[in-house]
């Protein structure tokens, strides 16, 4: 194979400009949200030096962002999509401006309290409620704005620009909290949000293509009706929520950073931006998805494999626990170098992994349900990508309590492996399928 297959596929960048516009303009206000994320936990911390306030900033949300992918996928699928995007984009820019305001005021008149900070939990919900009917709303449009052919393909070039949110943004957000402060950082995220109404407001209009629903409660019961008749589709979210409840390892290392393999709070960026290096690098060589026809397969295979290189970090940290890869300390320079490489290593393999099911699942959703159900669809699988992490961080957390910081990933790894491989056994269909003759 060629180097040039091997390398992502830009040809959606080409075909269709409509397409060009909206990935750059996501990306780049992608940038600024995951900016916000880290800036908003660091202004919490400052105001109230509590852990618990900070983990309460995502708590707020879950619900309404649950609600939101359920209730916005409804909206995409009765409206125009290119309406929906606007006003969904319009709410962000306007929460993250209020976050911005809420900093300056917090910088000049101080905090310490929950209460006194009540009204930045709102904007910040407001700001992630608007994120998720966005991001439902945006996926659903790519079938009507590229050649089916092409899904795969710009499925890639959305993990790339994942990737790179999730390095940038952070690291981003380091340097200017450290160099300008709080209140100018959330303005830097001010000012890139605006580029997402670039690839919204060049958009055409994209009304249902039949006869839409009625919005309301009736038009969401339809999407998960539509979803019991639709077994390859509900197979791939089964299949997604096994991997993200049994194998999320990020809750573990602060306490890996701390105690096993060494390095502080430097450890635990290194092995975060580590994973995202491999969902970058999964994307960026990713040409061959556009030639796989076996979805089923792929997603199969690939969460296995994702099993896999979870079980291996559960290894490396229990080694390391035992003392056999070398002594570890909390200070960087006491680090544990043999751990990290090989934490790194297999967080890496994580991402990549993750990324490869992530194109396949996404592309079946795209291409085998009807366009008056993408928008719904696209909204339960928020739900589960949404609900499976935190799933996965409770089963973490007790475990570890119960057993040790090793235990929920080995364990995790191996479950996964055994049930994935279950799973494709029990489900021919979903294992057969085609993408030449997309069944959802």
């Amino acid at each position: 194979m060629t180097a040039r297959r091997r390398l992502v596929d830009l040809s959606p960048l080409r075909v269709s400009p409509a397409f060009a516009r909206l990935w750059i303009g996501s990306a780049v206000t992608g940038i600024g949200t995951q900016l916000t994320v880290v800036a908003v936990g660091l202004q919490v911390y400052a105001l109230t030096h509590s852990t618990l306030a900070v983990s309460l900033v995502g708590g707020v949300a879950l619900l309404p962002m649950i609600l939101a992918g359920l209730w916005g996928g409804m909206l995409a699928d009765v409206f125009d999509r290119r309406r929906v995007l606007l006003v969904s984009t319009l709410v962000g820019w306007i929460a993250t401006l209020a976050i911005a305001g809420l900093s300056f005021y917090y910088a000049s008149a101080g905090g310490g309290s929950i209460l006194e900070i009540v009204p930045l939990y709102v904007a910040t919900t407001v700001n992630s409620v608007a994120g998720t009917v966005s991001g439902a709303t945006r996926t659903s449009v790519y079938p009507r704005i590229l050649p089916l052919d092409k899904v795969p393909a710009a499925a890639a070039l959305s993990g790339i620009s994942l990737g790179i949110q999730l390095t940038a943004g952070p690291a981003l957000a380091g340097i200017l909290v450290a160099a300008v402060g709080l209140p100018v950082t959330f303005l830097v995220d001010v000012v890139l949000f605006t580029a997402g109404f670039l690839g919204v407001v060049t958009l055409p209009r994209l009304r249902p293509l039949s006869e839409p629903s009625r919005p309301g409660l009736a038009a969401v019961l339809d999407g998960l009706r539509f979803l019991r008749r639709a077994p390859n589709i509900r197979a791939g979210f089964l299949i997604d929520l096994v991997a993200m409840t049994l194998g999320r390892p990020y809750v573990l290392l602060p306490a890996a950073g701390a105690l096993v393999v060494g390095g502080g709070a430097v450890t635990v960026g290194v092995l975060t931006a580590a994973a995202a290096t491999g969902t970058f690098l999964a994307s960026l060589f990713s040409g061959p998805v556009s030639h796989t026809r076996r979805y089923g397969i792929a997603i199969g295979g690939a969460v296995i494999v994702y099993g896999g290189f979870i079980g291996l970090f559960g290894l490396v940290l229990l080694l390391a626990q035992l003392g056999a890869l070398g002594p570890a300390g909390a200070d960087w320079s006491q680090v544990n170098w043999t751990a990290l490489v090989l934490a790194g290593i297999a967080l890496m393999g994580t991402g990549a992994a993750d990324e490869v099911s992530a194109i396949f699942r996404s592309s079946m959703l795209l291409t085998a349900a009807p366009d008056e159900m993408r928008g719904r669809l696209q909204g339960i699988f928020t739900v589960v990508v949404t609900g499976g992490p935190r799933l996965g961080d409770l089963y973490a957390g007790v475990l570890t309590s119960l057993v040790a910081l090793w235990f929920p990933p080995l364990l995790g790894g191996l479950l996964i492996m055994l049930l994935v491989a279950t799973l494709l056994r029990l489900l021919p269909g979903f294992r057969a399928y085609d993408a030449d003759d997309p069944r959802p």
